[in-house]
C-alpha cells in the first residue's frame, strides 16, 4: 500500500492546560466554577464526540476509534460517539446543548458549521465543559473550544490533492470540485490550497465551479450531483471531491455509463475506494484514519480531565499522532495517506 506521509516544520511549542485553555485556567474545571473534571457518580469521565453525520462509513470508522478507546481506558472513561442523522449544522447545536445540560465531562465536535456553532461550544466551556474540535482551526485562539486535534497542516493536505489531479489530467482540462457544506471550513481549505497547487503548476486547467458543489455527505445526493455535472460539462476532465460520498458518487455515475475519461480524486477511505481505484473509475485517493482522529481527540480531552500536560513530541498512542506538534491551542498529527490503484489489488483494506 502506497502511503505518503509528510510534515511541515514547526517551531518548537509546548502547552499545558493553561496554554491551552483560551480562558487560562491552571487546571482543568478550576476557572468559573464549572464542574468538569468531577467525573460521573462513577467516577468517570463522561467524554461525548459529536460527529458531523452519523451512519456513514467515514464517522463509522471514526466511532471505533472512540469504542477502542472506552475499552482501553474503561476504568476512567465513559467515551462514546453520537451525531445527526443529516449535515444539519442545527441538529449539531441541540446535540451540544442537551450534552451541556447532561453536564457531561468533555465534549468533542467535527463541526458541520465552525463559526454557527462557536457560541454554544463557548456554553459548554463556561459550564466547566472541556471542548475539543477538529476541522475548526478558525476556534483556535478563542473562547469557544480548550483545543483542536488536526491529522495535519490543511494547506498541505489540500496540495496533495491538488498533485494528485494535475497528475491524472495531465496539466489540461476542464475539472470541477464539491465539498461537503460551503460551510466546512476544512473542505474549504483544501479546496483553496487544491486550486492554488494547479493555478500555478498547471495553469491549462480550467476549474468550472470556482464555487463548489455542495455534496451534503451524503450518498444519494452525491449521485445525483454526479449526474448534473456530467451533463453540464461534456467536455469534463476532472473531478475533486473533499468527502468520500463525493468520490465514491461520481465515480458511480462513470460506473453505470461505461466512462473513465473523467478523472476521479476525493478525500476517501480504502475500503470504499478500492474497487472504483482498481477498475479505473477513481485515479487516485487522499485521507487519514479516522479512528486514530478520534482516539486522539478523546486521548487529549482525558489528559486535561486529569490535569496533564499536552506538548509537542507527546504521543497520543495511535500511529500518526506519536509526536504531535503544537502551537497553542492547536495539536497537529502525521496522517496524510494517499491511496492508488494497485495499493488494495487483493482486497485486504486497512479500514
Amino acid at each position: 500500500m502506497k502511503i505518503k506521509h509528510t510534515r511541515r516544520s514547526v517551531a518548537a511549542a509546548t502547552i499545558g492546560i493553561a496554554a491551552l485553555a483560551a480562558a487560562g485556567c491552571t487546571t482543568v474545571g478550576a476557572g468559573d466554577g464549572g464542574d468538569a473534571g468531577s467525573g460521573d457518580d462513577d467516577g468517570k469521565y463522561r467524554i461525548v464526540t459529536v460527529s458531523k453525520v452519523e451512519g456513514i462509513t467515514w464517522f463509522q470508522r471514526m466511532s471505533e476509534g472512540v469504542d477502542m478507546f472506552n475499552d482501553e481506558y474503561s476504568d476512567e472513561v465513559e467515551a462514546y460517539q453520537t451525531g445527526p442523522d443529516s449535515g444539519d449544522p442545527a441538529q449539531q447545536v441541540q446535540i451540544v446543548e442537551d450534552l451541556i445540560a447532561q453536564q457531561v465531562d468533555a465534549i468533542i465536535v467535527v463541526p458541520n458549521d465552525v463559526l454557527g456553532i462557536a457560541p454554544v461550544l463557548e456554553r459548554a466551556r463556561e459550564a466547566g465543559i472541556i471542548v475539543g474540535v477538529t476541522e475548526a482551526t478558525q476556534l483556535v485562539g478563542t473562547d469557544s473550544i480548550d483545543y483542536d486535534v488536526e491529522a495535519f497542516y490543511n494547506a498541505e493536505f489540500g496540495a496533495g490533492f491538488g498533485q494528485q489531479l494535475t497528475e491524472a489530467m495531465n496539466c489540461e482540462g476542464e475539472y470541477a470540485t464539491s465539498v461537503g457544506l460551503l460551510t466546512s471550513e476544512s473542505h474549504m481549505e483544501w479546496l483553496a490550497a487544491a486550486n492554488e497547487y494547479i493555478a500555478e503548476n498547471c495553469p491549462d486547467m480550467v476549474n468550472v465551479s470556482p464555487t463548489p458543489y455542495e455534496n451534503e455527505n451524503d450518498d444519494q445526493v452525491s449521485r445525483d450531483l454526479a449526474e448534473e455535472i456530467l451533463s453540464a460539462y461534456p467536455d469534463l476532465g476532472g473531478y475533486l471531491a473533499t468527502t468520500p460520498s463525493g468520490g465514491s458518487g461520481m465515480a458511480s455515475a462513470l460506473r453505470d455509463k461505461g466512462r473513465q475519461d473523467v478523472q476521479v480524486v476525493a478525500l476517501t477511505l480504502p475500503s470504499v475506494a478500492g474497487p472504483d481505484l482498481e477498475e479505473g473509475y477513481m485515479f487516485a485517493g487522499q485521507g487519514w484514519d479516522p479512528a486514530g482522529w478520534g482516539w486522539a481527540l478523546n486521548d487529549v480531552a482525558l489528559r486535561m480531565l486529569k490535569g496533564e500536560d499536552v506538548a509537542t513530541g507527546t504521543d497520543l498512542g495511535w500511529p500518526g499522532y506519536e509526536e504531535v506538534v503544537v502551537d497553542g491551542q492547536l495539536i497537529i498529527g502525521n496522517d496524510i495517506q494517499q491511496y492508488y490503484p494497485g495499493d488494495f489489488a487483493d482486497g485486504d483494506y486497512p479500514f
